[in-house]
């Protein structure tokens, strides 16, 4: 899984928080809409990782977008705070979509 984010962000601060009241740059628009970047996915990887890790391939693809997009918007887990709240981010939008880890 790769991300290729099209925006910037202040240190520390993702979408919700960087661009409140949507000022965006006439730079960050295409066509008047705001492209947030690209994804790669392998999904030959998912289906392995779903193997490693014990759970079924849906959840892994799944988890590796949300993973994905998460980072698009400006999330991170270099640092151990910054990966708690993306853990924890990741976690509630998959339980919203009720793509829950097996047991």
């Amino acid at each position: 899984m790769l991300s290729f984010p099209m925006l910037e962000y202040p240190r520390g601060k993702v979408y919700k928080e960087a661009y409140k009241d949507n000022n965006f740059a006439i730079s960050d628009l295409n066509e008047g809409k705001l492209v947030l970047g690209d994804i790669v996915l392998s999904l030959e990887k998912a289906k392995e990782q779903s193997e490693e890790y014990g759970h079924s391939y849906l959840r892994e693809v799944c988890y590796l977008t949300v993973h994905s997009v998460l980072h698009l918007l400006g999330y991170d887990h270099m640092e151990e705070e910054e990966k708690n709240i993306m853990r924890k981010r990741e976690e509630e939008i998959l339980e919203r979509f009720n793509i829950i880890r097996e047991k």
